[in-house]
């Protein structure tokens, strides 16, 4: 009885972090989504991205730690504000400004909360003076497009949760 009670209990703690990772990842991949539109000077795109982070903040995300709640309660605003902000604009200049405030709280966000599956690396631009999060290594530089396409270099990385 007690081997199958701690059966169950493990069995539920593997089912929240797979609901918790799922969720994460989706805040992950509709923001490099955003960032992808960017590097391509598509700001038509990244309104539609931006739509679609959006959507992904607004959905709960479920069986948190009370520290992990308390952090994504902390960036949630901040992330929806820059988000809804690109999301209404086609003016890249206005887009990429607001990108540069969502990637700095979107690393503090999944630095504090280390549920990604996936890595995510932190990159910065000099020029801008301005961070960014990419799922490759390689610079693709979201602030300067074709410009400074490869301006750059990763600061940080944040290794996936297994």
């Amino acid at each position: 009885m007690k081997a199958l009670f701690v059966s169950l209990i493990l069995t539920c703690t593997v089912f929240m972090a797979t609901a918790q990772n799922t969720a994460v990842d989706k805040l992950t991949t509709s923001y490099i989504g955003v960032k992808n539109a960017l590097v391509g000077s598509n700001a038509t795109l990244a309104k539609t991205r931006s739509t679609e982070l959006l959507a992904a903040l607004s959905a709960p995300v479920k069986g948190l730690q009370p520290a992990q709640q308390k952090l994504l309660t902390t960036y949630l605003d901040k992330l929806k504000f820059d988000s809804r902000h690109i999301s209404e604009t086609t003016l890249i200049d206005h887009q990429r400004e607001h990108f540069a405030s969502l990637s700095k709280n979107m690393y503090s966000l999944l630095s504090g909360l280390k549920l990604n599956s996936t890595t995510v690396y932190q990159q910065y631009c000099p020029m801008k003076k301005a961070a960014w999060l990419s799922e490759s290594e390689d610079i693709r530089n979201p602030y300067y497009g074709d410009v400074m396409l490869e301006c750059g270099k990763v600061t940080a990385t944040l290794k996936g949760a297994k």
